[in-house]
Parts: structure tokens; sequence; C-alpha cells
């Protein structure tokens, strides 16, 4: 999900989860129609820097579905800050668009409320088939074992963004591999008066998909296998305080991070303030920014030690965005047109190129812009080295509840108060308290 973005920030209530499950027009009972052949509304993701951006990537392709079908296409571009939320409410009200835009780590919660349209077979032979898609993509799409509850359309991966010129003045010959380097050779770009690693420290998602990557490598799950949640081992408490450290502790995270939720460590690298920056994707959002590609280099995330892979060597979430059409929209074969459109070769050329992600699709990825440098780490940590968040029904409670303690954490230590394995287990606590009950 992510990244050029910012989190899903409104409170996801239990009741509204609860409600979403069991009525609205999306529901289990209800079907679609094609009683509005000609028209569909598509809410779709906020990618690039900013909505207006957003726009101008993607009506001259809407405009060329039109062209091709009839089909008029009314877009709007929602920023990741209401997303969720907007979502759920139309499963409640079943008034919501046709086709949106999800993010993946959203699949199985949405999948559960049953509004969405299942991708089985049939519907997957309706847009080319469901090999067409890498699996990496097909893992973040919903609930093991079940049907899909969406296509993947964009997918991505967390990288190390860092400044060239900032590690040159600092004498620092190469990227880090791993968090003790990184924290060393943040000293060292401090003592030149730089900010180090930028963060969105009060961004919920970001914070969730930072810290599952840290209780990856802490070999530490944030649920059983039977999908129960378990905040609070030892190997998550630590996680969360390896990366809170890095503000609390190592000073590597500048304390105004804690504030940061919409995209404002982006900016300040692309200014040159701060020397790295851990993100999704980045070199569409950092060049709108006036940020030359020639200015940065791209390596993987650090890990605890050795190179980056699978079990403790994850560095990445399996970020994305996935393609879903509610269950009750007025035109089923319009949408599902639709869906076929934007995941054909052409568009997943098009569109992956303009937010420089790396498409889910097989075909379009031997293209050569996903093949140069800039894409070449991106690609390999989706292929080796990146997770997908647990797909279980209650994962964006499980992101609000801990996104939010991880922004809580770091508001304590932007404030000077004590990052302790006490406190780190009591936020955690208390966010395990507010999952619903099994």
């Amino acid at each position: 999900m992510r990244s050029i973005r910012a989190a899903a920030t409104g409170a996801v209530t239990l009741s509204l989860v609860l409600a979403a499950s069991a009525c609205g027009g999306g529901s289990s009972t209800a079907g679609g129609s094609n009683d509005s052949p000609k028209t569909l509304t598509y809410w779709a993701s906020n990618q690039g820097a900013s909505i207006e951006i957003d726009k101008k990537v993607l009506q001259p392709e809407l405009d060329k579905f039109e062209k091709q079908t009839g089909i008029e296409v009314k877009l709007e571009v929602v920023p990741w800050s209401d997303l969720l939320n907007r979502i759920l409410t139309a499963t409640t009200s079943g008034q919501g668009p046709d086709v949106l835009n999800i993010g993946n780590t959203w699949s199985a919660s949405l999948q559960a409320t049953g509004a969405l349209l299942p991708w089985d077979a049939q519907n997957f032979t309706k847009i080319g088939g469901k090999d067409r898609f890498v699996d990496s993509a097909l893992g973040s799409t919903g609930v093991p074992g079940q049907d899909p509850a969406a296509v993947p359309l964009y997918s991505m991966a967390y990288a190390l963004y860092y400044n060239k010129q900032i590690f040159a003045d600092a004498g620092i010959a190469k990227p880090p591999a791993t968090w003790a380097e990184l924290v060393a050779d943040g000293k060292k770009i401090q003592a030149k008066g730089k900010q180090v690693l930028g963060a969105e420290g009060a961004n919920v998602s970001e914070n969730i998909h930072h810290v599952f990557v840290f209780a990856k490598q802490h070999g530490a799950e944030f649920f059983t296998a039977d999908g129960k949640p378990d905040f609070t081992n030892d190997g998550v408490v630590a996680a969360v305080k390896q990366y809170v450290d890095l503000m609390a502790k190592d000073k590597a995270i500048p304390a105004g991070n804690a504030e940061y939720a919409q995209n404002q460590s982006v900016s300040d690298f692309a200014k040159g303030k701060t020397g790295m920056l851990l993100w999704q994707s980045a070199s569409a959002n950092l060049k709108s920014q006036g940020m030359s590609e020639d200015a940065y280099g791209i390596a993987p995330v650090p890990v605890q030690s050795g190179t980056p892979g699978t079990g403790t060597q994850v560095n990445s979430m399996v970020a994305g965005i996935n393609l879903a059409v509610f269950k009750n929209t007025d035109n089923l074969d319009g949408a599902t047109q639709f869906v076929k459109f934007m995941t054909s070769d052409e568009e997943q050329k098009i569109l992956n190129k303009a937010y420089s992600s790396i498409p889910p699709v097989k075909t379009a990825q031997a293209d050569a812009t996903f093949t140069a440098p800039a894409n070449a780490v991106l690609k390999d940590t989706l292929a080796r080295s990146a997770a997908a968040l647990p797909q279980v029904p209650d994962e964006s409670q499980f992101e609000t509840a801990v996104g939010t303690a991880v922004k809580e954490l770091f508001a304590d230590a932007a404030a000077g108060r004590a990052v302790t394995t006490e406190s780190v287990k009591a936020k955690l606590e208390k966010a395990q308290q507010q999952m619903p009950a099994k």
C-alpha cells in the first residue's frame, strides 16, 4: 500500500467493521446488474505527489477506455487518509463506486465484508487468466484458499534511497547493509549538519509496514497460526522498540518526523535535507518534486546482518495496490472490462512507469523500463526478500491499532519521554485489547 501515500488514519471502529460484515449493498446476498451500461465510477487511490498529478496520469487512460468501449468512467482520487473508512462506509450503505483501488494489505479485511466481487476462475478468464499475474502479488489479494477479493494493479517494494552528495560529503562510500551500519553512518551525516533518515511517524500504515519487517527480522509474527493477535510476544516488542529507537535512542530519525503523515519525509529528502529515506517505489514522487535521478541511489532496506532473503532476512512487505469491483455494481460487464483494460500489458506499462512501481503482470515486466537499474532493487526485493502482511480478516483493525501504538511511541520519543521495553509492551497490549474478540 502505499507509500507515496499517507496512512488511513481515521479510527476504524469495531462496530463499523461488524456492520460491514452483516449488511449493505455489497453483502453476500446481493449481486450486480447491467442497469447502467454506459457509465462507471472509479475510486483511485492517491499514488502520486498530489491528487492533481494522479488525475493527469489517469484521465487520458480513462478517455482511451471510453473511446474503446463507449463507457464513461467518472474518476475520484481519494486521499489515503480517507480511503479505508470511505470503503467501509460504502460496504454498509451500498452506496459506493463500481470499481476501486484498495491497499493490498486490506484485501482479507474487505473480503470478509462480502461486498467485493470474488475473482473466481470464471472472472479471471474474462481478464485473461490468473496466471498472467506474479505469485507475490496474488499472495496479497485475500485469504489463502478463497477466491481473491481483488486483482493486482501496481506492485511496490520498500528500498533505501540515499543522497549521493550527502554520503560523499560525509565520507560514506556505500549505502548501509545493516541497521548497525545505518546508525554509524548517521553519526557521520549529522556531523555535516544534515538529517539522517526520514520517516512518517504519524502515518499508521507506514508504521505497520516497517514494524512488520522488523518483526520478521526478529523471527516474530503479529498473529498466531490460527489467526489470533499476538502483539506482545518478545520478538514483536523488540522489533517495535528497535524501529522507534531509531528516533528515541539512535537519533537517526529527526524528532520532528513524529508528526509527519503526508509525505513530508519524501519532500525533505527531495530537497536535500535528509541523507536517507525508506520508501515504496519513490522515484516518480521524487522526480515530481524536482530531484534528479542522478542525485540519489537505491539500495535494499537494511537487515540485522548478512544479506536480504527469506525468513529473518525479509526487508520489505509486499506492497501494492489492488483493483476491486463492488459486487452490487450497476455495470458488472463494464466493470469487468475496465479491470481487463487496466491490467492489460499496454496499460500496465503506462501506469507503472508513471508511478515508478512494478507491473504485477508478468509479460509487462519484460519492458526495458522495469529492467533498468532504478527498478532492479525493487524487482529483486519482491522476488526474493518481501513478505505479505497477514491476510487475516482483522488486518485493517491490526493496522489501525498497532500503527497508532507506534505513532504514540514516536510522540513519546519526540517529547523526550523514555521508550522502554515495558512502555512498548504496554502500548502493544493496549492495541491487542482493541482487536475483535475471538
